[in-house]
């Protein structure tokens, strides 16, 4: 998710300077590429628990093992991929939004 981020701050460096050249915060900055982070993190965790949903599904029909999913287990899965977003997203979050918008509309 870092690296992703990354790149997405690289190649919208004009974008992000010129937001800041027409009045948004650094805090407008940090929340856009935040919120992001976590969706990317957000749909990557409901496509795992949709394949382990499934996966549960096919060995329970294929052997005699019974399978159970807890909502807790949901939860948490659900919860860890938002920690995740906020944690790995924070950087270049922090980076995007500390951007000098003169440097950042010079740089293109």
């Amino acid at each position: 998710i870092m690296n992703i981020m990354l790149v997405s701050v690289t190649e919208r460096t004009r974008e992000v300077g010129t937001r800041k050249a027409l009045g948004a915060r650094r805090s407008d900055i940090l929340w856009q590429f935040l919120v992001e982070s976590i969706t990317l993190s957000l749909v990557g965790g409901v496509i795992g628990i949709a394949l382990g949903f499934l996966l549960a599904v096919i060995v329970a029909w294929k052997s005699p093992l019974p399978y159970s999913i807890e909502p807790w287990s949901i939860a948490a899965g659900l919860a860890v991929t938002v920690a995740v977003g906020v944690f790995f997203g924070l950087y270049p979050a922090n980076r995007a939004a500390g951007l000098d918008p003169v440097e950042a509309l010079r740089r293109e």
